[in-house]
């Protein structure tokens, strides 16, 4: 049975599993646990994978699943839907995985230098019109370079031909070490049975964008240390949609 808003924030206040520090918060209160999440937390010495705007948590709590030696974290603003991941951890007595609600934007403010092995981004807003807040920018990459061991993996999974587009040009314009990468991830052959196993899971949005057609996009790349790194000067097309059953509602064609 279906809860509502109010009683899941309710659950969620209960959740041990759960840290919920957006901006309002964190202004008056600092994060004692960063740089100790395995010995605070986890209590033991496994790397740890960020999942940022895990959405419902259904990609985090499958890949803690998947590798109970490694330690998942996932990470959103939205609480109702994180909700849903956090619970069925704790039903399913999974000891490997957290979550923490709070504005991406301050993500440094919460791990310490080389706290974390590799980043997940499946299906991030692309803001087509705010390079800054795509989550593949340069801004996000000195970010995530502040907790990210050096050459950390960061994967995106995506659905927007904008943002992979984007990323992929960051990527080849930063001279970042580009793993692997597909236009049409179900329709390609993957040799490796570990990658294949990791990228058959399917988040709730995913299988929406599947249903309507649309071909999910995936790349891995490294993030070294090293490096100033800067935008790209290229001009994208424009999705043609918002988000599911929504069409975009500006008339341009194209972005930076």
């Amino acid at each position: 049975m279906s809860k509502g808003k109010l009683q899941k924030f309710a659950d969620m206040e209960t959740y041990n599993n759960v840290f919920q520090f957006p901006y309002s918060v964190i202004e008056q209160t600092s994060f004692e646990m960063k740089g100790k999440w395995c010995t605070e937390y986890f209590k033991n010495n496994h790397p740890i994978v960020l999942e940022l705007g895990c959405g419902k948590g259904e990609y985090t709590v499958e890949l803690a699943k998947l590798y109970p030696e490694i330690n998942f974290i996932g990470i959103d603003i939205k609480g109702s839907r994180m909700w849903t991941g956090a619970t069925q951890a704790i039903r399913e007595e999974l000891k490997n995985v957290a979550f923490l609600r709070t504005n991406i934007e301050i993500i440094d403010r919460f791990f310490g230098n080389n706290e974390v092995e590799e980043l997940w981004l499946t299906f991030s807003d692309p803001q087509m019109k705010h390079p800054r807040k795509r989550l593949t920018s340069t801004y996000f990459m000195n970010r995530y370079r502040k907790f990210l061991v050096d050459g950390g993996v960061i994967h995106l999974k995506t659905d927007s031909n904008f943002l992979f587009t984007y990323t992929d040009c960051m990527v080849s314009h930063n001279h970042l070490p580009l793993l692997f990468k597909t236009e049409d991830l179900y329709h390609t052959e993957i040799g490796d049975t570990d990658t294949h196993q990791i990228l058959s899971i399917k988040t709730y949005y995913e299988s929406q964008w599947m249903e309507r057609g649309i071909p999910i996009k995936y790349m891995k790349f490294r993030l070294p240390h090293t490096g100033e790194l800067s935008e790209p000067d290229v001009e994208i097309p424009l999705d043609e949609y918002r988000s599911y059953h929504r069409n975009k509602r500006s008339g341009l064609v194209n972005a930076k």
